[in-house]
């Protein structure tokens, strides 16, 4: 896989955000841009954060109180002349009007979309069948391909004599593409664990497709592997029938496809094996447990969104809006120009901030070296499972 190529051409980046929560409008494509705020300073905000941390009495008031606020009126409307209600009832009226209108427009946008990208299908149809190596591209792909930018100048050239001269005869298509523009695309990287690589080499395509109501699937097409015996495994995201303020298309909710692995083979999972002692007879016995371990195939597995009020909590709503950020992400970054992530040119246009070094340092081993003796006489020895992330594992699995 290509090396990443490094920004050179973002100034001042800010971190990608989803444009969307089950709760707040989310335009059918990501071209909505984020909302900036006033400068603050960090004195200000580290004060801030000190005082409610210690006073988490003060907050839980703080946050009843809002509560109780929220879409109360303050009384000044209803102590207006009627004369002066009456205009600004009419105004109410217009801005009614202006909203069927946004979303008419919203409504043509996806229609504009749909157009276009039934002419991008027969591009992604070739590509799909250069990727897999049932046809070769013509000599005017190649000569296009071939022909760089004055922006693709490369300034550090390889060598003649390094280039591989391999002509390749017994390589089919192009190996691990989907794979190596995956790993390039960082949303998508920080979930590809060491096991879920030899499964996703096997990955031959990636497509979506529009839903007849407002939605898209995501399609992944695998060769036959050692993992799963799915061809094809989808996700699908839905969004609500009626439109958001704004006129914006609202997400609801998404669904994926069951994986049927193979014996011994579901990546999503880790086996746990406990030694444990009988305080008797000093027998010991090994006990094997399978647990939920981080996996980029828990992405067919969505988050649920809370079915009321009382069951919403900050850690669902951030995995909701997490994913569909990255449904986001594939269908808008990584299909359109799956060839760019592949070879890392895409990197140079992405919003990655260049962090100073010297800001951080390492974080203290000392408490990875502590061995904390218990009254148990139980054991643990978790199998080395090749997952790059290391967190709890009941925190891992997306449901």
């Amino acid at each position: 896989m290509s090396e990443p190529i490094r920004n050179k051409k973002a100034d001042s980046i800010t971190a990608p955000t989803p444009q969307n929560t089950p709760a707040n409008a989310a335009p059918i494509s990501s071209r909505a841009q984020q909302p900036g705020v006033a400068s603050i300073k960090e004195e200000d905000i580290s004060a801030a954060a000190g005082l409610f941390a210690a006073n988490p009495a003060l907050v839980s008031m703080m946050q009843a109180k809002l509560g109780s606020l929220v879409g109360r009126s303050s009384g000044y409307i209803e102590s207006l002349p009627v004369s002066v209600r009456r205009r600004v009832a009419g105004l109410k009226g217009i801005q009614k009007d202006h909203a069927k209108l946004e979303a008419e427009f919203q409504e043509e946008v996806l229609q504009l979309e749909k157009k276009y990208f039934a002419k991008f299908t027969p591009l992604y149809q070739d590509r799909a069948k250069i990727v897999s190596g049932v046809s070769e591209p013509s000599e005017e792909q190649v000569k296009v391909g071939e022909t760089k930018d004055e922006d693709d100048e490369d300034e550090n050239p390889v060598p003649e004599e390094e280039i591989n001269k391999d002509e390749g005869k017994d390589v089919k298509g192009i190996p691990e593409f989907w794979l190596s523009a995956m790993k390039n695309q960082i949303s998508l990287a920080e979930m590809i664990t060491d096991r879920d690589e030899a499964a996703l080499k096997s990955l031959s395509d990636v497509r979506m497709e529009y839903l007849d109501r407002p939605g898209f699937r995501l399609i992944f097409e695998f060769d036959e592997n050692d993992f799963f015996t799915n061809k094809t495994i989808t996700k699908t995201y839905f969004y609500q029938e009626e439109n958001g303020y704004g006129g914006d298309f609202i997400y609801d909710h998404a669904e994926g496809d069951k994986i049927d692995w193979k014996t011994g083979k579901d990546l999503t999972v880790r086996i746990e094996s406990k030694k444990q002692r009988n305080k008797n007879t000093k027998q010991t016995r090994v006990v094997k447990k399978t647990v939920p371990t981080e996996s980029f195939f828990n992405f067919f597995d969505p988050p649920k969104p809370p079915q009321d009020e009382d069951d919403s909590s900050s850690d669902i709503e951030e995995r909701l809006e997490l994913d569909y950020q990255l449904g986001e992400d594939i269908k808008e970054k990584l299909i359109p120009r799956a060839i760019d992530w592949f070879t890392g040119e895409a990197l140079q246009y992405e919003n990655i901030e260049d962090f100073d070094e010297g800001e951080f340092e390492d974080e203290d081993d000392e408490d990875d070296d502590e061995v904390t003796e218990g009254d148990s006489d139980e054991d643990s020895d978790e199998e080395g499972d090749g997952t790059k992330p290391k967190q709890e594992a009941a925190e891992c699995k997306q449901s």
